[in-house]
């Protein structure tokens, strides 16, 4: 498995993430065959969040991979506080450390390798958040932090009172969600392409050295569905295939390939939990589309060009 560095920290990683967000949907003995084929095809980084099956998720993960001292110098580990179900969202000292001991208990480790503010909060204190991460650090509960659907300005606001490097930014992007890439090319226009919904977020995280984590990478809209395979895309899903075809691969492969390509460097989170599919989400790392496949792909979900 390809991989690169997260951030400006010291942890190399698989360019593709094994989301468990759906980890509560198998049984136990499918649970513990899916994360055994995860580690062998070398997706040995696995991202959660607490609010993910109300906390299940991080346990059946857990119970599934046979936690120990052993295994866990194996895995990469990830996960998000932040959401109150019912609540809202709370960035508080006192939310973000009781979150983070809730999350230990459940993975059945002393620490995880990185931690992720889930959302932004709009009641947000970056002294308390600077508190929380310095005292998880300092416990080696923590080893590096990151953030979610955050916008640049937010970051930076975090930024002037946390001292730990932001190393990731977990945003959504697909063909058919590419909002952050289309705005960049619409520069100067007027047209709705041209609205810059979230401050240059691309750029920002490139220019800072924050990797971005591409989430919900085949859906279109917002939990609307796949778009692979889907009738309400029949040009882009035409060339997908003719592109899987050329390159011996399924239309999985060619759709993660597609954000692979980006010289950002992105880590793709997936949140299938198919094992086939998993396999050819990770045979993406392979893959190398043209600069003229890139651009026709993204052309075919419905983009233009300036």
């Amino acid at each position: 498995m390809r991989k690169i560095q997260l951030g400006k920290s010291d942890l190399q990683v698989p360019v593709i993430a094994v989301g468990c967000m759906r980890i509560d949907r198998l049984d136990k003995p499918k649970a513990e065959h899916f994360v055994k084929t995860a580690v062998e095809a070398g997706a040995n980084f696995f991202d959660h969040a607490d609010v993910y099956g109300d906390g299940l998720c991080e346990e059946i993960f857990a119970d599934a991979i046979g936690m120990n001292a052993a295994v866990r110098e194996k895995v990469i580990l990830q996960s998000k506080c932040g959401i109150r179900r019912g609540i809202g969202h709370d960035f508080s000292k006192e939310h973000i450390l009781e979150s983070v001991d809730g999350i230990l208990k459940r993975l059945k480790t002393d620490y995880v390798d990185v931690l992720l503010l889930h959302r932004p909060d709009a009641l947000v204190e970056p002294e308390a958040v600077a508190e929380a991460f310095d005292m998880l650090e300092n416990s080696g509960k923590v080893r590096h932090f990151g953030v979610s659907n955050h916008n640049p300005m937010q970051i930076q606001l975090l930024k002037k009172f946390v001292k730990q490097p932001i190393v990731a930014n977990q945003l959504q992007l697909s063909i058919t969600n590419a909002n952050m890439i289309s705005q960049g090319l619409h520069v100067n226009m007027l047209d709705d392409k041209a609205v810059n919904r979230d401050g240059s977020v691309l750029d920002f995280c490139r220019l800072n050295d924050i990797t971005i984590q591409t989430w919900s990478p085949f859906q279109y809209g917002f939990f609307n569905g796949v778009f692979l395979g889907n009738d309400q895309f029949p040009v882009l899903n035409a060339k997908i295939d003719e592109l899987a075809e050329k390159h011996t691969v399924s239309n999985t492969t060619i759709a993660v390939a597609w954000l692979l390509r980006h010289p950002a460097k992105m880590q793709v989170v997936t949140g299938t939990m198919n094992e086939a599919r998993l396999k050819d989400c990770v045979k993406a790392a392979d893959v190398s589309l043209t600069r003229e496949e890139w651009y026709e792909i993204y052309l075919s979900a419905g983009n233009i060009l300036p």
